[in-house]
């Protein structure tokens, strides 16, 4: 533009010297010294539109290299995308318009005319707003990117390009249809398709533009964009919808280019004001708003060439409003920018005098724009002077009393209505048409006669104020004055608001076009099935209707003074709504199950604007429906009248062959059409005449227009049955049948006119009665011209001729034996029951399948009814003979009454109560012929009951094949209820069936084993049907059946002599204690879902009817084997209660979900879980008081699992350095108390193995002592661990390796004292106890051999080692024990786990070659992991269900290999410290190559574990894609979460004084400062190494080695993306979301980040330079400062640690272990803790593999120099 030219003539720009820095940002900056500012050679220049001077320094913006642009973030990668996604659309679009559609041949009557027309119009309408939608998406995308890439909302610009590429698809299909239909012109639509590919090919040009990899300057984009314009205002001559006109175009580009011309001037003038500043920020302020306020009008011009054809669009205009906006916004930048540079009064009198010309040239444009929205019309002149004299005749009203109100009112009055005259008489001069203008004129005059009255009466008013005569007169006079305004503004106003509601119903089909197309292309990315489905239904239904409301526009806006065309605009507006209310409602709920957020952003645009045009919509039909006035039932006159019309031309059409169907008719679908509609048509003429009579002109009214649009869509029907139909003869007799239809409902809606005038009258309600029977013999000779209606009626005319045998008086004797006659009456039967159900399925399907079903259920009538006569003849008595007729007589009569519902079903399927009534007729088949099988059959007694069961299960069946009809009134519940009730006796019945038939027959004993297998088949069904019936009843709050199974559990805790025990009373307990826990649970559960979910009640209630079962069955058992018998009768009391507690619950439950939003409700079922949680407690008391040792077994493994958890959470302390003493003491200190509690420890090993075999009393005594014990040694052991130092962790974990050691081991013996408890002495757990003890011996043991060794340098890595393969072959025992892992993991899980055994490998190797301590405690604590690790995936992977045998046991084989060369190579380590010799070291590469075979073999077992589908997580491509981050726009959004936590005056160091959450806020904030000035160090350091050599730049997105980028700027991403996951975790622990061990761990990713960095700079750096100072300066900083948050949080969560542990066991040795009844909450709360305790455990060792993926993954990831370091 001109103003951007003369801004860069003379300054150097900003966007010349921009770089991207490493973080993301764009920082400004000059590359060049200040410039000296001169004046120009030739003095001031003239800048003219379209020229441009030459420049005098050449100006590149938006191009540079693509080495040196940043990483594209997470937004721009989705935007990409989008764009790929959209120009396979668009390239697809392309390809499609290269043809048009072909259609079928289309006939030349009037209703194929009709259709053609109609669906010209549909498309052009749909194509003009899908070009609207088109180029108010690129104003939106020109709009969107013009700022700062950093600033751009890219979500916003991929929803604007979905919208492109979506309308441009839909819009591709209209255009190709509309091209078929254009055949009036030669050429016409090849035209249209190159018009339309033209657009297409500048949508590509745009989407290639706007990538934001794109090196294309922003002129491409816009240029892009004004062919966009250009192609669209083509394409819309194209179509001839071209409503802007050409004047009102240039206009708009001329103001445009004003407003340009304006903001070029105000460039020049702040050049001035930057020539004489003398800040050099101020000064490049000025600059830059210059800058930013050229781009503006750039932008605007741009946008103004893009919409300018489509202006009529409210979404275009709102475009280049937006566009102003901005460029207002930037004037006003511009002026506050130069207001702050300087203080000269005349240059900023200039710049202000210049921002005025742009506000006015700006103002002038958007002027011009609303003036077009207002489509021209004078605003308000009719309007506002009416509503004036509406409101102030309605205050004279309520004034009453008082005169001078009233008065004052009046005047108000009188100028309105002398206003609204003065109009009134100038449109009249205006009018041409000299009717009107009377019309006006004389509307005028009366209006003018009515105030004059007014004006006299407010005087009298006046001059009596106290006569309320005179008042009165005031009050009549404004009454009249008020009818005369309506009656002479009525024209005008019903004219705009017909014009107001075509324009509203062009918006709302537009708006529903765009919704359409946005749901289809929101489809793909739709993961909620049912908010799919139910959003393609709503979209079919508005589709269906968008034709006529387009057909109802065009026809009103054709015909501006037609009634009837206003009517069908009213009418189709009416009945778009609440289809178009449905969609809204669809779309809006669909949302948030989208996950392509730009087609999310799309669809949520698009209802939003539906859901406005729709309440327009509402308004604008009300009110023309109120000003139309009572025309329907002319217009339904017309309609019908033109139907007729129609109809005859088509039959003429038929006469002369040359009826063609219109596409989409078939000859089904408009049978049924037609026999569905017949129906409503005979609905709405019953109304008709019912509303007639009465008198009613509005109804009738309603009636009519109801009875016009059902017979519409019968004529529709009728001539698409006649154009597909073969039979010349059926087409005629169907078009002349309907065309009787016609005639003679337009008579009777003619009489019905007549009727209203006198509603009394009984000669006119004779006339009506007489057409409207007339009517309906039509419209059944019409439903009779169906295809297939005929053959019905052939086959019921053939039963009635075939059923006259019956009324003979007597039968010829019978020729046949009673067995043929039997066999021949059983197979008819056989076959007309079949036929029946022929004809009952044959109505779902095609006409003919109807006609040859009903012809072959006649012919199977006619031989059944041959055969029942044949065994008729063969009665013994005139009595059996007259009982075999008569029930002869009743099958006829059932089958005549299925053909009819047959026929009447076919007709209207839809039809209510069809289904149910055609079911019925064929059970009514069925049981008619039973009985007459019944009554002939003499065979043994069950064999005519089983025959007539088949028959009946035969004729239900087909019911199960359609379960959406309904069969019955009865209700859901009720249904529920009969079934549940029916399948037990169904279960009993068929039991029965199966011992009787055994028992019965003893010759026939072949049929047993079939019989049998058949009773088993049939029990399976039934309790599948069972458990589905008690899942669904419990969905809908049934839960009779639950109450009836906890019951029955119940009762069979007192039933009889009990079994036999399979085991002993700790296994019956410990099963009890499982389902009671989990009944706790789920009560907790509904306490919740209560209040939030109620509807998912019922399936927690199932869940605890069921696992009550199982507690009742086990609890029973318990009660047996508990000694002494009280403690039984205690148990099954309790439990007992429990199901009492249970049934109240479930029936609470139950009672929620019928009424969800039942507060007592709610309460009461609150406190019924409350009860039933206590009564568990109860239950779990009495178990205790059984075996009390048992419990304080199961308490202090509880106890011990909490120290083992909180001793890998100490590990993580000292691995991240941060395991410091807080006083200076020595380890020396601890060593002694760490002795001392250790063999404390191993005398209560040995009372817990003892307790075993003793009372129950010990035992518990035992079990508490050994949990308390080991506290207290994990305690002293980590105290002592603290005191020696964060400078030595790798010692440090090898202590806690040792605790954690006899920890794991104590648990085991717990598990198997309690396993042992009770047995005796040769039972194999006394052998597992026995081993337990074993190895809690030997890891105590190796504890004190480690404490005794770790302050001597030259052993401890020794003793390390000792006990690191001691562990793994414990490890190794628990791999090849038979027991199954209790989860199961993915093989690659395993292949990630082998990695570690290979780093430990080559650790393992390097520490036997080096001999050194510290090499050896490191190789010792990474084999431990590693080998644990593995072992543990190896075996999980190995159980997963889809692995197979043969490979699961060379997996495990190969693991157990690959644990046994380790151990080997361990050893041989070891042996070589104690002798380091060149010999005994050679042999480490054989040791290693063993290992290393077994893992390849491991490998490969587990890739043969893999799918097919398998993608490999270490993919460099996709590690790239996910890990890549910008580093400073990281650390400085972190930085701005903690500054909103809580603000500071300035920078401080970690004060250890403040609180937890002060110290960690602190701490945070000081490592995130020091984070970001490390960033910018490295940044200069790289700048550096670039400039002198020592790194080369490559592109950004190299992944050929699996590297992010060479140098530091990658170490510096690392420390940025921890310092980020720092402040996160800062933010989240100060408001109690997170733990202190995230904290920890982030922290210590900082430290480990920044150190990795400074290696990174030391590999090529020059240790001299100033930019490596800094950053060694900062770097140190932050460790430091790391350090200091480390030891706060370290501390703090120490003394929590420490102070619950004491408090709990200081609980635990006050409280006895059997719980009193009136410790109820206690119970609940140990319930709840270990819940919670196993899951965090759980957490625990899912978040350890997830930072050993991480680390792998990052190191692959390293540049190479890091790599090599740490090598």
């Amino acid at each position: 533009t001109p103003s951007s030219a003369c801004f860069s003539s003379s300054f150097p720009s900003a966007a010349n010297s921009q770089q991207f820095n490493r973080t993301g940002k764009v920082e400004h900056g000059s590359v060049a010294l200040p410039a000296v500012m001169r004046s120009g050679s030739s003095g001031p220049e003239t800048f003219n539109i379209g020229s441009m001077p030459s420049p005098q320094q050449q100006v590149m913006i938006g191009q540079m290299h693509r080495g040196h642009m940043p990483p594209l973030t997470s937004a721009q990668q989705a935007l990409m995308g989008t764009i790929n996604t959209s120009m396979h659309a668009v390239q697809q679009a392309q390809s499609d318009l290269n043809e048009v559609d072909n259609l079928p041949p289309l006939g030349q009557d009037m209703a194929s005319r009709v259709w053609v027309q109609n669906k010209v119009d549909e498309s052009k309408h749909e194509i003009h707003s899908q070009v609207d939608a088109i180029t108010a998406g690129t104003a939106s995308v020109v709009n969107l990117t013009a700022g700062d890439p950093v600033d751009t909302d890219y979500t916003a610009v991929g929803c604007a390009i979905t919208t492109i590429s979506s309308n441009l698809t839909e819009m591709s299909k209209g255009v190709k249809l509309l091209a078929a239909l254009m055949d009036d012109e030669v050429g016409s639509g090849e035209d249209l398709l190159k018009a339309a590919r033209t657009l297409a090919g500048a949508v590509s040009d745009l989407l290639k533009a706007v990538q934001p990899t794109s090196e294309e300057p922003r002129q491409t984009v816009l240029t892009a964009a004004g062919s966009i314009g250009q192609a669209s205002g083509e394409l819309l001559r194209q179509i001839g919808e071209n409503e802007t006109d050409e004047r009102f175009q240039d206009v708009l580009m001329s103001l445009a280019k004003a407003v340009a011309n304006a903001a070029a001037m105000l460039v020049l003038k702040a050049k001035n004001v930057a020539q004489v500043a003398e800040d050099m920020v101020l000064q490049n302020r000025v600059i830059a708003a210059a800058t930013q306020c050229a781009l503006s009008t750039s932008q605007l011009v741009a946008c103004a060439k893009v919409v300018s054809p489509t202006i009529s669009s409210p979404v275009c205009q709102e475009q280049l409003i937006e566009a102003g906006k901005l460029v207002d916004r930037s004037v006003e930048n511009c002026v506050r920018a130069c207001q702050a540079a300087t203080d000269d009064s005349e240059l900023l009198k200039q710049v202000s005098a210049a921002a005025s010309v742009v506000s006015q040239a700006l103002n002038d444009l958007l002027q011009h724009v609303r003036q077009f929205a207002s489509r021209g019309e004078p605003i308000g002149r009719y309007d506002q002077a009416t509503d004036t004299i509406m409101c102030v005749t309605e205050s004279i009203f309520s004034s009453m009393g008082d005169a001078g109100e009233m008065v004052r009112q009046a005047r108000v009055l009188a100028q309105a209505t002398s206003d609204l005259v003065n109009a009134m008489r100038s449109d009249a001069e205006a009018e041409i048409d000299m009717d009107n203008s009377k019309k006006l004129l004389a509307a005028a005059k009366l209006l003018a006669d009515s105030t004059a009255r007014m004006v006299e009466a407010a005087k009298g008013a006046a001059a009596n104020p106290e006569n309320e005569d005179q008042q009165q007169r005031l009050r009549e006079a404004a009454e009249g004055l008020r009818v005369a305004t309506n009656a002479a503004a009525q024209n005008a106003i019903k004219k705009k608001i017909v014009n107001r509601l075509e324009f509203a119903a062009k918006q709302a089909a537009a708006a529903a076009t765009q919704t359409i197309a946005a749901s289809q292309n929101a489809a793909v990315s739709n993961k909620n099935t049912v908010a799919h489905q139910q959003l393609v239904q709503s979209c079919k239904n508005v589709a269906d209707h968008i034709p006529q409301l387009v057909q109802g526009v065009r026809g009103s806006q054709a015909q501006a003074e037609d009634l009837s065309a206003q009517l069908a605009l009213i009418n189709s507006s009416q009945n778009f709504l609440q289809p178009g209310s449905k969609m809204v409602a669809s779309a809006k709920a669909a949302v948030p199950t989208v996950s392509d957020q730009a087609a999310a952003m799309q669809l949520s645009q698009c209802a939003k604007n539906l859901a406005t045009s729709l309440a327009e919509l509402r308004t604008a039909s009300q009110k023309a429906h109120e000003a139309c006035g009572p025309m329907e039932i002319d217009s339904a006159l017309n309609t019908v009248q033109t139907l007729r019309n129609e109809l005859q031309d088509a039959k003429m059409a038929a006469v002369d062959g040359q009826l063609k169907p219109l596409p989409g008719e078939t000859l089904e679908k408009c049978a049924q059409d037609l026999g569905s509609t017949s129906k409503a048509v005979g609905s709405s003429m019953a109304q008709l005449l019912t509303c007639a009579a009465q008198g009613n002109e509005h109804y009738t009214g309603v009636a009519a227009r109801e009875t016009a649009q059902a017979l519409k869509t019968l004529a529709q029907a009728a001539r698409g049955v006649s154009a597909s139909t073969t039979d010349p003869m059926a087409a005629h007799a169907m078009l002349d049948s309907a065309r009787d239809v016609m005639e003679g409902s337009a008579m009777l809606i003619q009489e019905a006119k007549q009727a209203l005038v006198a509603p009394g009258d009984a000669e006119s309600q004779q006339r009506l009665a007489q057409v409207a029977k007339a009517v309906s013999h039509s419209l059944n000779n019409c439903v009779n011209c169906l295809p297939g209606q005929k053959d019905v009626d052939v086959a019921l005319k053939s039963i009635g001729e075939s059923s006259k045998k019956l009324l003979v008086d007597s039968l010829p004797p019978s020729s046949k034996s009673f067995q043929e006659a039997q066999s021949e009456l059983n197979q008819a039967a056989a076959d007309l029951n079949q036929s029946a159900g022929e004809v009952v399925h044959a109505t779902r399907g095609q006409s003919g399948e109807l006609a040859a079903a009903s012809g072959k259920f006649s012919d199977d009538f006619d031989e059944f009814l041959d055969a029942g006569i044949e065994m008729a003849g063969q009665a013994q008595t005139k009595e059996d003979q007259i009982q075999v007729i008569g029930n002869l007589k009743n099958i006829s009569m059932a089958s005549s009454k299925l053909l009819l519902a047959a026929k009447s079903l076919s007709v209207d399927p839809g039809a209510p109560n069809a289904k149910n009534l055609l079911a019925a007729a064929a059970r009514a088949v069925t049981e008619s012929i039973n009985q007459l099988i019944t009554l002939c059959t003499q065979q043994a007694p069950g064999q005519k009951e089983c025959d007539n069961a088949l028959r009946e299960l035969e004729t239900v069946k087909g019911m199960l094949d359609n379960p959406n009809e309904p069969v019955s009134d009865l209700s859901y519940f009720d249904c529920i209820e009969g079934v549940m009730e029916n399948s037990k006796v169904l279960g009993e019945s068929m039991a029965g069936i199966s011992q009787n038939a055994k028992t019965g027959d003893l010759l026939a004993s072949h049929t047993h084993d079939a019989i049998t297998e058949a009773a088993q088949l049939m029990k399976e069904a039934v309790d599948d049907i069972m458990v589905t019936l008690n899942e669904a009843a419990s969905e809908v709050g049934m839960v009779g059946g639950m109450v009836d199974a906890i019951a029955e559990a119940m009762s069979k805790l007192d039933e009889g002599t009990p079994p036999d025990p399979k085991g002993t009373f700790v296994d019956y307990q410990t099963t009890v204690v499982k389902y009671s826990k989990a009944i706790a649970v789920t009560a907790q559960e509904m306490m919740t879902k209560s209040v939030t979910n109620p509807e998912e009640l019922g399936g927690l209630a199932s869940q605890m009817t069921n696992d009550y079962g199982h507690l009742a069955l086990q609890g029973r058992m318990a009660a047996v084997t508990a000694e002494p018998e009280e403690i039984g009768f205690q148990i099954r009391t309790r439990v007992q209660d429990l199901g009492h507690g249970c049934i109240f619950l479930v029936q609470k439950a139950g009672a929620l979900q019928i009424c969800p939003t039942d507060s007592y409700t709610k309460r009461e079922l609150i406190e019924c879980a409350r009860a039933v949680t206590e009564k568990v407690s109860l239950v779990l008391s009495a178990l205790q008081a059984g075996n009390k040792g048992t419990q304080a077994c199961i308490t202090a493994a509880s106890a011990v699992s909490g120290i083992i958890a909180d001793l890998d959470t100490t590990i993580m302390f000292a691995t991240a350095g941060t395991l410091n003493a807080e006083n200076n003491e020595s380890f020396a200190d601890h060593r002694e108390n760490i002795l001392k509690t250790a063999k404390a420890l191993v005398e209560d090993t040995k009372l817990l193995v003892s307790g075993a075999a003793s009372s129950q009393d010990k035992l518990a005594q035992a079990a508490q002592s050994s949990a308390a014990t080991i506290t207290q040694l994990a305690e002293v052991v980590k105290l002592g661990a603290a005191s020696l130092g964060s400078d030595d962790p790798e010692t440090q974990v090898v202590l806690i390796n040792a605790i954690k050691d006899v920890a794991k081991a104590l648990s085991d013996l717990i598990g198997a004292t309690k396993g042992a408890a009770s047995k005796p002495a040769d039972d194999p757990s006394m052998y597992q106890l026995k081993g337990a003890a074993k190895v809690m011996v030997t890891n105590v043991t190796s504890l004190l051999k480690t404490v005794k060794a770790v302050e001597d340098e030259a052993t401890r890595g020794t003793r390390a080692l000792e006990a690191t393969i001691e562990c793994i072959k414990q490890e190794l025992t628990v791999f090849q024990s038979k027991e199954i892992p209790e989860k199961t993991s993915s093989p690659e899980e395993s292949i990630r786990m082998t990695k570690g055994i290979t780093m430990a490998t080559a650790k393992a190797v390097a520490a036997g070659n080096s001999c050194r301590q510290e090499d050896v405690i490191a190789t010792a604590n990474l084999s431990r992991k590693a080998v644990a690790d593995m072992l543990t995936a190896c075996k999980q992977a190995s159980y997963h269900p889809d692995v197979s045998e043969d490979v699961r046991a060379r997996a495990l084989q190969f693991g157990t290999e690959c644990t046994l060369g380790y151990l080997d190579l361990l050893e041989h380590v070891l042996l070589i410290l104690q002798k380091p010799t060149p010999e005994l070291k050679h042999p480490l590469a054989a040791f290693s190559k063993r290992v290393a075979g077994a893992v390849t073999e491991l490998i490969q077992t587990a890739e043969a574990m893999k799918g097919t589908e398998w993608v490999d997580p270490e993919d460099p491509t996709v590690i790239a894609e996910t890990e890549l981050l910008g580093a400073a726009a990281s650390i400085e959004a972190a930085a701005k979460k903690l500054e909103q936590l809580k603000p500071r005056a300035k920078p401080k160091q970690a004060d250890e004084t403040l609180d937890f959450e002060e110290q960690i806020l602190e701490a945070a904030k000081s490592i995130a400062a020091a984070t970001s000035a490390l960033v910018k160090s490295a940044s200069a350091a790289q700048r550096e190494l670039v400039a002198q050599g020592k790194v080369g730049a490559i592109p950004a997105n190299a992944a050929d080695d699996g590297q992010w980028s060479q140098g530091l700027i990658s170490a510096a991403r690392m420390v940025a993306a921890a310092t980020s996951n720092l402040c996160e975790a800062a933010n989240a622990s100060v408001q109690g979301h997170a733990s202190e061990e995230k904290l920890i761990s982030s922290a210590k990713q900082v430290a480990a980040s920044t150190a990795q960095l400074l290696v990174a700079c030391k590999v090529k750096a020059d240790q001299d330079s100033e930019a490596m100072r800094r950053l060694q300066v900062t770097a140190e900083k932050l460790l430091s400062l790391h350090r200091a948050a480390g030891n706060a949080v370290k501390r703090a969560s120490d003394n929590l640690v420490r102070a619950a542990q004491k408090a709990a066991f200081r609980k635990a040795d006050d409280d006895d272990v059997v719980v009193k009844t009136k410790f109820v909450g206690g119970i609940a709360q140990i319930i709840a803790a270990q819940e919670e305790m196993l899951k965090k455990e759980r957490e625990l060792e899912e978040a350890r593999k997830k930072l050993a993926q991480i680390r792998q993954q990052q190191y692959k990831f390293l540049p190479t120099e890091l790599r090599e370091d740490e090598g």
